[in-house]
């Protein structure tokens, strides 16, 4: 591949996933560490993203993403790092054997980066840049894909039939993102599409963990789909307020501070 098109393709790939890593893309590209590193510093001279150690992530602002439309590629480029260790941390909850949901969300696609390759899962997810990290990182998983209309602000698909399937499989653990969590209001999305693919989520799913950083407390967005005290599990990152740390502990859910 000459250099340009590998330029194009990491372009695309930390447009569409927020973060890239160095092993992961000379494994994709077939090329050494060195040809990556050379290619990501270029990338960064031109502004398309930021280095990190071991890889990149999109730079805010990039001039790869329209301003006009609001993107999950904008909401990538914020509270990068936490979101990371976010997931991290989720992925340690996953065992052998389990079927596990994959909510859609700037910070649940990190997630399949952090499960061990050779791990038997069952997988659903119904974001196309889910699908392609689980795909990556999960291949000897089964993914259930329930499909339907394309909504390019947040790469996700959704439909009757779709919600359908989810309601049909029983899932171990759910990993559900949020826009805003608010005590009073509860917990919000900002795409009223999205309520009753997550409705159908939590009611078909055992152990509900809630994978927000710590900016989303307090906060009230357009859609709400769930009060908190319906997840089990809230994994989130140091900044939490201390209003919330009591809230959450009041209502009896482990939380775990990243």
């Amino acid at each position: 591949m000459k250099k340009r098109d590998r330029l194009n393709y990491i372009g695309k790939q930390v447009v569409l996933t927020g973060v890239v890593t160095i092993k992961d893309l000379a494994e994709q590209l077939g090329v050494s560490t060195m040809t990556i590193r050379r290619d990501l510093q270029d990338l960064a001279r031109e502004g398309v993203l930021t280095l990190i150690p071991g890889g990149a992530v999109l730079k805010r602002e990039s001039n790869m993403i329209n301003e006009q439309e609001y993107a999950i590629t904008k909401a990538q480029t914020y509270m990068t790092k936490e979101k990371i260790k976010i997931c991290q941390k989720a992925a340690s909850f996953v065992q052998e054997g389990d079927t596990i949901v994959i909510d859609t969300g700037s910070t649940t696609e990190h997630l399949p980066k952090f499960i061990p390759q050779n791990t038997r899962l069952t997988i659903i997810c119904y974001c196309l840049n889910t699908l392609l990290s689980v795909y990556t990182h999960s291949k000897g998983s089964q993914i259930i894909f329930p499909g339907g209309y394309f909504h390019d602000n947040t790469l996700m698909f959704e439909s009757p039939e779709g919600i359908s399937l989810i309601r049909k499989v029983r899932a171990n653990k759910a990993f559900i993102s949020a826009a805003g969590v608010e005590e009073e209001l509860g917990v919000t999305c900002a795409n009223l599409y999205e309520v009753d693919v997550k409705r159908a989520v939590i009611e078909s799913s055992d152990t509900k963990f809630l994978l927000v950083d710590s900016s989303k407390f307090g906060k009230v967005t357009t859609a709400y789909f769930a009060d908190l005290k319906e997840f089990d599990v809230v994994i989130t990152d140091a900044g939490i307020p201390e209003k919330y740390r009591k809230i959450l502990a009041k209502l009896g859910i482990q939380y775990y501070i990243v």
